[in-house]
């Protein structure tokens, strides 16, 4: 039965997802807004729409371990084994922007997290939570990010990420509302699901949230950049990893502390500093070596990292 509430979730999330982002593309397109705006809010909220959907669920239904280690090994696994299969795929240019500014924010979000969640540290607090105060400046940092991306959206002439489905406004309407219903239903389920799974097997909420949670949200992310790659467009992968990590830790993360306080629970700086040196050896590879290139080896150094990361959770269980 858990199965089936995992995968059945799953398919309600990614379904879910995908009528949102449609929908509010389609309303979006209509009022003229320009598509290079549309990928960067819409499109990149509905890929990391799935990590939103379990995050707040999970945290309304008191699983933070499953909340954090849900985003915390979404992001992993979009800078290690997303980028790194793309790169095998087709080697990754990336531009000086994304080099300069857009990866080092990302390795930026990661550090911030890793401030929130160590009260006992460093304020000698009874255990580590992720407090709404924390919650909402994490969400501060998200509007900041927001207003970056529309200051690049005005002042380049980039396309957009794709063709927008162009329908009658009831249809996008009917597609938002269906694709939220799909993503609240599809969050506790999934929860619900994953959470029987850790309880049946003896495997902590925080192990399950980094790996079988983790891996099943960042679906969107690792189908669109596995496609973009067999359009000859992997650099669209990076894009989508940074920009969902980023929306992961400030929006996802945010929302759901400012919701309900979260216990960071089993989630420990051994997997929050795992996150930095993703980040960070992400901006080397593209940095040196052969410079502002991912290459096929370094993709396999990447994936090759994530897989050592896996096998250490599960020696430590």
């Amino acid at each position: 039965m858990n199965i089936i509430l995992l995968i059945g979730g799953l398919l309600l999330i990614l379904l879910g997802a995908n009528g949102l982002t449609d929908g509010g593309s389609a309303i979006a397109k209509k009022f003229d807004i320009p598509d290079i705006v549309i990928g960067l809010t819409i499109v990149a909220f509905g890929t990391s729409a799935p990590e939103l959907a379990v995050s707040v669920s999970s945290a309304l239904k008191g699983s933070s371990d499953i909340a954090i280690g849900n985003v915390v090994g979404s992001n992993i696994f979009n800078t290690l084994m997303i980028v790194g299969v793309t790169a095998i795929v087709a080697p990754i240019v990336i531009t000086k922007n994304t080099l300069k500014k857009e990866i080092p924010l990302a390795i930026l979000s990661s550090i911030v997290l890793l401030i929130c969640a160590n009260d006992i540290i460093l304020n000698k607090g009874a255990e580590n939570t992720i407090s709404r105060g924390d919650g909402l400046i994490l969400l501060c940092f998200f509007a900041i990010f927001i207003g970056y991306t529309f200051a690049i959206a005005s002042g380049g002439n980039q396309n957009g990420e794709g063709e927008i489905k162009q329908m009658p406004l009831w249809k996008s309407v009917s597609y938002i509302i269906g694709g939220l219903a799909g993503l609240i239903l599809g969050g506790q389920w999934f929860v619900d699901g994953a959470c029987g799974i850790a309880r049946n097997f003896g495997v902590s909420e925080s192990i399950i949230g980094l790996t079988l949670v983790a891996g099943g949200t960042s679906l969107p992310e690792l189908a669109t950049s596995i496609t973009a790659a067999l359009k000859k467009n992997p650099e669209m992968a990076i894009g989508n990893a940074i920009g969902s990590n980023l929306f992961n830790v400030f929006f996802v993360l945010g929302a759901s502390a400012t919701i309900t306080p979260m216990s960071v629970g089993n989630i420990t700086n051994f997997d929050l500093i795992m996150l930095i040196a993703s980040g960070v050896l992400l901006w080397f590879f593209g940095l040196f070596f052969k410079k502002r290139t991912i290459t096929r080896i370094e993709g396999i150094v990447l994936v090759l990292f994530y897989i050592a990361y896996t096998l250490m959770l599960i020696y430590m269980i």
